[in-house]
């Protein structure tokens, strides 16, 4: 195999909410009350909802387009961006660029997300933006592209019941899979041990639906010093993850539902087999416990469950029969400071090739694992034939899809020359 006959699936991307998002999946008579952009007199856009306004840090999270050294926690506009980050069109000629076959979208972290609906007062009124948001990703930003986005949906973190009737609604509609946070007792929820989501996790399991934990919400669970730098929450984020394991593992949840599927999303791979080599010896070891897994070890049960996902991972990919060849799966994080977008095929055949994979396990790898997890068909409008990275960049190169990084300042004028993001007045 060469690195153009690659297929690449992501289950990690973002959709930067573009400004008009509600128009059209918001109730008429709630229409006035959806979440707005407004720019501000210093020039930022910000979202507001219920009284509170919220700025979009696009610096963390949809860099895409820019040099290293413009990223950072600033506010900006949306026509600062490149417009991959919230217009369907261009969203797909990045991918095509960058030789990705299928993408899924987590919400935004610069737009409204779950945790700001759960914040809101009028609970009534977060439920039914949510709904909409979900609406928007599965009927306008999935349906856009057919067989290129696999669909994601938000839940009410504020009430168990209510997430989980939005999951038998957005698995009606045909949404596999939906978004959690990874550890909620982090920031202030029930934990995964309490039992309090149970009606949550039945639902789950009752609909074949995917749990995908993220990361980026559980550094609650850390005590770092004050004088932390921003370094800390980049770098710690993913090996939360195996905090989140241990729950999972040792507080019961993967024993009580044996058919429960959970995507540890953006979390790597290296941690897995030191991690499961400590838990099996574990069970071995303090037989004083009376740890009950069935008679099996852990990291069994572990390999049932779980699909690891990783950006970049060298050292996880040279141990991949440590942790389970059919259970690890790859990601873009497009527009994120960590995607390795548009050189992402160079970047991970780059890894294959020093690990040794061979072309049966690369395919399993970059786009056969996700899929059948998701219970996603790649090649329902692309012919497996033209869903390569060769082939897909032929498209881009024929569309004149343009990957040069630019200066804010040249985003910004180049977008509002061309209408591109600018807020409707």
């Amino acid at each position: 195999m060469k690195m153009e006959d690659m297929i690449l699936v992501s289950i990690d991307d973002h959709s930067i909410e573009p400004p008009d998002m509600y128009e059209k999946h918001v109730p008429a008579k709630y229409r006035d009350l959806a979440p707005k952009v407004v720019r501000t007199e210093s020039g930022i856009d910000q979202w507001v909802f219920q009284g509170a306004a919220t700025s979009t840090p696009f610096g963390m999270a949809a860099t895409v387009g820019w040099p290293a050294e413009e990223w950072g926690r600033d506010p900006g506009t949306y026509t600062e961006l490149r417009p991959g980050c919230f217009d369907l069109k261009a969203r797909v000629d990045d991918m095509n660029a960058n030789g990705v076959l299928a993408s899924m979208c987590f919400p935004s972290m610069a737009g409204y997300n779950a945790r700001t609906f759960a914040e809101a007062p009028d609970k009534q009124l977060s439920l039914i933006m949510l709904q909409a948001y979900n609406d928007w990703h599965i009927d306008e930003w999935c349906a856009g592209a057919p067989g290129r986005f696999i669909p994601i949906g938000m839940l009410p973190m504020w009430d168990a019941g209510l997430a989980a009737a939005e999951v038998r609604r957005l698995a009606a509609k045909g949404c596999p899979a939906v978004s959690f946070l990874e550890a909620p007792h982090a920031q202030g929820y029930p934990s995964l041990l309490s039992g309090y989501w149970d009606t949550l996790l039945n639902a789950v399991v009752e609909t074949n639906t995917v749990l995908c934990l993220h990361i980026g919400g559980g550094m609650g669970l850390l005590k770092l010093p004050p004088e932390a730098p921003a370094d800390h929450s980049i770098i710690l984020s993913t090996q939360i993850m195996t905090l989140v394991a241990q729950d999972l593992l040792f507080g019961g949840v993967l024993r009580r539902y044996p058919t429960l599927r959970i995507a540890f999303s953006e979390a790597g791979i290296g941690w897995i087999p030191f991690y499961l080599e400590r838990a099996d010896r574990h069970v071995k070891n303090q037989l004083w416990l009376h740890n009950d897994f069935g008679g099996r070890l852990p990291s069994e049960i572990f390999r049932e469950h779980v699909l690891g996902c990783f950006i970049t991972d060298p050292h996880g990919l040279k141990a991949r029969h440590e942790i389970g060849i059919d259970i690890i799966a790859w990601e873009s994080d497009y527009p994120h400071t960590d995607t390795t977008w548009p050189e992402s095929p160079e970047l991970l055949w780059g890894e294959l090739t020093d690990a040794s994979v061979p072309d049966d396990e690369i395919h399993k790898i970059t786009w056969q694992n996700a899929c059948r997890f998701f219970g996603f068909d790649p090649f329902t409008t692309i012919p497996r034939e033209e869903a390569s990275v060769g082939a897909l960049r032929a498209r881009a190169r024929t569309a004149h899809v343009d990957t040069t990084r630019m200066s804010k300042d040249e985003w910004r004028r180049r977008n509002e020359a061309a209408g591109i993001g600018v807020l409707a007045r």
